[in-house]
């Protein structure tokens, strides 16, 4: 309508320019030369058409604003307005109780036609009749191509607005029905913007679900790692005799390695490091398991026998591919000595000074991974410990990170040479000096596994 509007308007103004442009040819075409005529008309004919355009710009104006703002198409306008500032589908459901419902008395009904499920329908007799539903999917399946459609009375499609009685929007599997038994006063184009906005809003709810979707994971990340954080020490004991440290940083907000310091009697004490294959929330439960496990079981001399209970829980939990490698061992300071089953750490140190300076010893695996095959024979092991030994537990984020050039700390004199260098410090400032190593080493680039370590240091 507004289109015809448009170039009914249009003939009218380029008429009237038209006629005064001869007029006005007519009256200076006696006295010109013809020169002067010709530059006159030039002149003439620009100010006209500049005459022209100002005219049409204005008239068009007041139509639009006549049309979209004054007469029943501002009814729509005012659903797209509000439409545009949707965000969710409660913004979508009052825009179209306030405006199409209450205002334009139209019925609403808004559907994911991949399921038949209804997202919103007003109260109307016809947008509750579950036929209306049956028929509107039946003519209008999942597969319908995005657009802009009319509808007659009997939800079937029409082309002109004359015989419409309603209206839809598709925008993927989302359809927006909308009855209204006047749409003859409607202008075409306000559906075309509809359309765009809808698309539009679509567009926006999917980034906000995710988006919170996003925050509500990351909230339960949070928790698991604070559960997570629960079960290590919160601080080290003070033992007798013993100078104990730990570093921990996991790659995530959760991790897979974990440790515990456990003081037996004044003695004894039990130390254990270990790390759960893989990575993420399934290696954090399978690390909750295992420290929860060692802490319940009441008799902690014997360390076969909590690698095996151990091993019982994590293949409880049915998780096929969760393993544990772990190191448990009892530092007795009377008897100077350590007493422990390495089931497949590597990295396991004693430091021991020599009269050549400081040697290092490993601490050999005496078992096979935990919690995924069948354990064999659980060998135990002890070695004798000195005054001013170091036992140096750490998982393997430790030996492996890697330079630029790909070659792993652990394979390096580097390594070895801090070790030996820093051997003589107390605990605390003997891991710092590993840490810094790790770091530096690493350069610049993101770690590639969680760095964990455990410090005991046998005092003098």
């Amino acid at each position: 309508m507004i289109q015809s509007q448009k170039r009914l308007a249009k003939l009218a103004i380029d008429g009237f320019v038209g006629i005064v442009f001869s007029l006005f040819m007519f009256i200076i075409m006696p006295e010109f030369t013809l020169p002067g005529r010709f530059v006159s008309a030039a002149v003439t004919f620009a100010l006209a058409v500049l005459a022209s355009s100002l005219i049409t710009r204005e008239v068009w104006a007041r139509l639009e604003n006549r049309v979209f703002q004054v007469s029943h198409s501002r009814l729509m306008m005012r659903f797209v307005d509000r439409l545009r500032f949707s965000y969710t589908v409660e913004d979508f459901i009052d825009a179209a109780q306030s405006v199409l419902e209450r205002e334009a008395d139209c019925s609403v009904l808004y559907v994911n036609a991949e399921n038949e499920y209804v997202i919103y329908n007003s109260s109307t007799r016809i947008a509750t009749d579950p036929e209306t539903l049956e028929v509107l999917c039946r003519n209008f399946p999942q597969t319908w191509s995005d657009g802009f459609y009319l509808i007659d009375e009997n939800l079937g499609l029409v082309s002109g607005f004359k015989d419409a009685r309603g209206f839809f929007l598709v925008n993927g599997k989302l359809h927006l029905y909308v009855m209204c038994r006047y749409m003859l006063v409607f202008e075409e184009e306000v559906f075309s913007t509809m359309l765009h906005e809808f698309a539009s809003f679509q567009k926006r709810t999917k980034t906000i679900t995710k988006l919170t979707a996003i925050a509500e994971l990351a909230k339960e990340w949070d928790m698991v790692a604070q559960t997570q954080m629960s079960f290590l020490p919160a601080r080290m004991p003070t033992v007798p005799r013993l100078d104990i440290a730990a570093y921990f940083r996991p790659l995530v907000n959760v991790s897979g390695d974990y440790y515990d310091v456990i003081p037996l009697d004044e003695h004894r004490t039990c130390f254990l490091l270990g790390d759960v294959s893989g990575k993420g929330l399934a290696a954090a439960l399978v690390m909750g398991v295992v420290v929860n496990t060692v802490k319940i079981i009441e008799n902690k001399e014997d360390l076969p026998g909590m690698i095996r209970a151990i091993d019982t829980a994590i293949k409880s939990m049915h998780l096929q591919d969760k393993y544990t490698v772990l190191f448990i061992g009892i530092v007795d300071t009377k008897a100077m000595r350590i007493r422990y089953v390495n089931a497949s750490m590597a990295d396991p140190l004693i430091i021991t000074r020599g009269p050549g300076g400081y040697k290092i010893k490993p601490l050999q695996s005496t078992c096979s991974l935990v919690g995924i095959i069948d354990l064999d024979e659980i060998a135990q092991e002890e070695a004798p410990l000195y005054r001013g030994d170091v036992v140096l537990m750490a998982s393997d984020g430790v030996s492996e990170v890697m330079d630029d050039s790909g070659v792993e700390l652990g394979d390096t004199e580097l390594y070895l040479d801090t070790i030996r260098n820093s051997a003589h410090k107390g605990a605390q400032h003997f891991i710092d000096d590993i840490a810094d190593l790790v770091l530096s080493y690493n350069g610049d680039k993101k770690l590639r596994d969680d760095v964990t370590m455990l410090v005991a240091k046998i005092g003098e």
